[in-house]
């Protein structure tokens, strides 16, 4: 199996979301030593601005327009990155809430990547994702809770917004963690944490043996 394992948080040692996600790849890697990760830290990767020569050879492709040398410059960085995300088996999100969304690094790699003949194409059926063999998991770590029996469920645009792209480049499987209540002191910070790494283990043996 291989995986990419897109780290979204800057909080690194201190993070929900990672100290779950490192213990679902090590139940992961116990099941599996043959596990192959890529680990993708979006504040250690400088992404290439989404700017106006790439923007332009979006267009040029969109019109059957012959790119100029800047513009598939630009072009060839966006399928360096959507080749690196085709070439897995599983993608593995560390997210935190923030201000009810996602980070802006991990908005920033979704624009970045998110092309036609990179991750979809359409035609006359609609958007057709090629992303069809993969699977995806996505932690969500937030601060209080936003679950479904939350009076604030809807107000969490994290999970929905992961699910609508994720759904839009064809993951056929999408499976969910939730580390909540993280702000509401260091005992209940723990509990939370420890419930969601029993989850993430257990999400681990189950994929691992699929």
């Amino acid at each position: 199996m291989k995986v990419l394992y897109i780290e979204a948080s800057p909080r690194k040692e201190r993070s929900a979301s990672i100290e779950v996600a490192n213990a679902f790849l090590d139940a992961l890697r116990a099941e599996n030593p043959d596990t192959q990760i890529d680990v993708l830290d979006l504040w250690a990767h400088q992404l290439p601005e989404f700017d106006g020569p790439t923007l332009q050879a979006k267009y040029a492709g969109l019109e059957g327009v012959e790119r100029t040398p800047a513009q598939q410059a630009a072009w060839e960085a966006i399928n360096v990155m959507g080749d690196r995300i085709k070439a897995v088996d599983l993608l593995l999100f560390a997210i935190p809430m923030w201000n009810w969304g996602i980070p802006y690094k991990l908005k920033h790699l979704i624009d970045f990547v998110s092309q036609k003949d990179v991750l979809f194409t359409f035609d006359e059926r609609g958007l057709n994702g090629l992303l069809t063999n993969h699977r995806a998991v996505c932690i969500y770590a937030r601060g209080i809770a936003y679950g479904a029996d939350s009076e604030l469920a809807s107000w969490d645009q994290q999970r929905p917004f992961m699910n609508t792209w994720l759904t839009s480049v064809g993951v056929p499987t999408i499976d969910t963690l939730l580390v909540e209540k993280t702000l509401l002191g260091p005992d209940v910070d723990v509990q939370a944490r420890d419930a969601a790494k029993k989850a993430a283990q257990a999400l681990a043996k189950t994929i691992a043996r699929c």
